[in-house]
């Protein structure tokens, strides 16, 4: 069923509906919900949620995976350089390597592009010890 996605995303979303949300719904509606939810890297549900404008989450962080994997978008990251902007979000919940030691510091220390909780930073500064 062709257009089912971006039927309910714009009926869910009305006049203001973002171009990131469009471009979700119609990768949606050209494949399948479950194979874009792998390739952006959140679940068909949250997928589905976010599309209804009903997603109670981190929005700006599925805005930043759908902008790096359907719309190939990218950030400058102060480790890596130019990466897509789905691939940073990937690298700061990888596990722990040196690599990633050094990304979360940069996420740390004022990237604009870090979705690490900014309470979380300030109780890290203060001395805390608040996984990410």
């Amino acid at each position: 069923m062709s257009g089912v996605a971006i039927t309910k995303a714009r009926a869910a979303w009305g006049d203001t509906i973002p171009g990131w949300i469009e471009a979700l719904a119609r990768a949606c509606d050209e494949g399948s919900q479950a194979k874009v939810a792998k390739r952006v890297g959140y679940s068909a549900a949250t997928l589905s949620y976010v599309l209804n404008s009903r997603y109670t989450g981190d929005l700006a962080a599925v805005e930043q995976a759908v902008r790096g994997a359907l719309m190939a978008e990218s950030v400058n990251c102060p480790v890596m350089g130019d990466l897509a902007a789905n691939t940073c979000l990937e690298l700061q919940r990888a596990e722990w390597s040196a690599r990633r030691a050094m990304i979360k510091e940069a996420c740390r220390s004022g990237c604009p592009h870090s979705r690490i909780n900014p309470d979380e930073q300030r109780a890290r500064r203060a001395g805390g010890t608040h996984a990410v």
